[in-house]
């Protein structure tokens, strides 16, 4: 038109084509937002007949689930009950029909067995009661049901003290690949590196199980000390894992298992009259839960009471000791 210039955009031979001609895999993997529109709604109803994994106790039921592909932090002080938790929640996961492994380096497989058959009885065998004659048969027909009950569903790693990084990985693979396993606890993070300074190998062991718990969609449980406290009675908080702060940066979930030495301190003193007897005696913490998407609170803080005949955390005082056959779990008949 006259009077108007038009500024036109050309493309020009100083414009070096060759670099696009050739599709690289970074290219690739440069998409329109939009693009993922469709794997967002087939999630969504695919939540909506997914039978996800929960903590033992039902009033979590709204906050926390274990994911396929992730990993949980276990941390808490040395003799606050981590080892314990896990075992606990291997059972309640079997019950909700997954397939376990337990590797842990601290203790041999009879004992953790030892442990996980009297949380699943619910009884103290070395009461009174079951030192004689009847008793004794009556345990030993609970403990072959428990025999029965784990069978094809839980395994154990036969491997004390300090353990090959590559090999540990390798195991976890293995149970993945093979034997079909939904969840893999490992006890400890220290006893797969050089030692609990080797912040280089902590973080390289981390990256590779996150890899292969994503890469097999399984779950794997990774139990880790925290630092020595200036006052053990603080809560403790995500920043207090011993070793590299960036394990808690690696992985999904973060859990803090705390022990209530107040609590214990007073009812010592004062009995039930102490002015602490009602509190929990354990708190589990959730200090991080990257994926979670329900409608419940996001990192709950968990009270829980010990039964000490069954060795379980109960989820209010005076509760009988969970059922795991049953999900979700009823008291133990």
């Amino acid at each position: 038109m006259v009077g108007q210039e038009f500024t036109m955009q050309l493309l020009t031979d100083e414009i070096d084509f060759r670099i696009y001609m050739k599709e690289t895999d970074a290219q690739t993997k440069v998409k329109r937002a939009s693009d993922y529109i469709e794997a967002i709604k087939e999630r969504l109803r695919g939540r909506k007949t997914e039978i996800g994994t929960m903590l033992p106790w039902p009033k979590t039921h709204e906050n926390f689930e274990f994911r396929k592909g992730e990993v949980t932090l276990w941390s808490g002080q040395n003799g606050h009950g981590k080892s314990l938790m896990t075992t606990q929640i291997a059972l309640s996961l079997i019950g909700q029909g997954q397939k376990v492994c337990i590797a842990s380096f601290e203790m041999k497989p009879a004992t953790t067995m030892q442990r996980a058959a009297r949380m699943w009885v619910g009884l103290n065998p070395f009461a009174m009661a079951f030192q004689e004659e009847k008793g004794i048969a009556m345990l030993d027909d609970l403990y072959e049901q428990f025999g029965d009950w784990t069978d094809d569903f839980l395994w154990l790693y036969d491997q004390m003290g300090t353990a090959n990084t590559d090999t540990v990985i390798g195991m976890v693979r293995y149970c993945a690949k093979v034997l079909n396993i939904d969840h893999v606890f490992i006890d400890n993070l220290a006893k797969c590196v050089k030692g609990e300074d080797d912040y280089n190998g902590q973080k390289s062991f981390v990256d590779e199980i996150t890899a292969v718990a994503r890469d097999y969609n399984i779950h794997i449980h990774l139990v880790h000390h925290l630092k020595k406290p200036a006052n053990e009675y603080a809560i403790p908080d995500k920043h207090d894992n011993k070793g590299s702060g960036s394990i808690t940066d690696q992985v999904d979930n973060v859990m803090l298992v705390f022990r209530n030495k107040t609590k214990e301190d007073d009812v010592k003193a004062n009995g039930s009259f102490g002015k602490n007897n009602l509190d929990p005696d354990h708190y589990l913490l959730c200090r991080k839960q990257r994926n979670y998407e329900g409608s419940g609170e996001g990192e709950p803080t968990i009270k829980l009471w010990f039964h000490r005949d069954a060795q379980q955390y109960i989820a209010e005082a005076g509760d009988l000791p969970q059922w795991f056959p049953a999900w979700p779990h009823v008291a133990t008949p």
